[in-house]
């Protein structure tokens, strides 16, 4: 099922309405849907660097607004739409281990690591953000940076050097952005113990 959601996804960088269906792909991505909007981002940017730009401003607008959604679903609606949805995807384990144990700062640096590479992912982290009631204009304020960063960092890596690119993008940037997010989450803890 994964596998054919994925090449679902991928196939809709070819249509007229790649543009929609990106917006479409990270909004939802942000609050209950699995594949990564990058899916369709990536040969996107490739087909027409060009729209780089513009195609990164639509994935992070959308991927914050799907964020809010996920926030609102958290804060409303657990147990009656986001404990399901955490249920059918595997991931309602991950989320009760976080929110036992993370206080406010913990899930917006949460949220800055998976807007970078998806470490949790991040329909998790939108909707623990919303249960543990953290404040929603702070919640947007790390979504814009943490997606904008990602999908703007995307940007322009393909711009600079287009197709040959693609290739070190998909095998090794999970890689590159989970060490980021380590680093991230290193410095963070370091800075606890150290200073606070």
């Amino acid at each position: 099922m994964l596998r054919r959601m994925y090449d679902w996804t991928l196939s809709l960088a070819g249509r007229k309405s790649a543009e929609v269906w990106l917006a479409v792909i990270a909004f939802i991505e942000s609050s209950f849907f699995l594949i990564p909007a990058d899916v369709l981002f990536l040969p996107m940017a490739i087909a027409k660097p060009e729209r780089a730009w513009r195609y990164a401003a639509v994935a992070t607008a959308a991927s914050v607004a799907g964020g809010i959604l996920g926030w609102i679903i958290g804060y409303f609606a657990f147990e009656a739409v986001a404990k399901p949805v955490l249920e059918f995807y595997g991931k309602l384990d991950t989320f009760e281990s976080l929110r036992g144990s993370s206080n406010a700062n913990a899930i917006l640096l949460m949220l800055v690591t998976s807007g970078l590479a998806h470490l949790p992912p991040i329909k998790v982290v939108t909707i623990l953000a919303g249960a543990a009631k953290i404040d929603i204009w702070l919640f947007i304020a790390s979504a814009i940076v943490a997606r904008g960063a990602r999908f703007f960092a995307l940007a322009w890596l393909l711009r600079t050097y287009g197709e040959p690119i693609r290739g070190f993008i998909e095998e090794r940037l999970g890689l590159l952005a989970g060490l980021a997010a380590a680093a991230i989450l290193l410095l963070y803890f370091a800075y606890r113990y150290f200073v606070g």
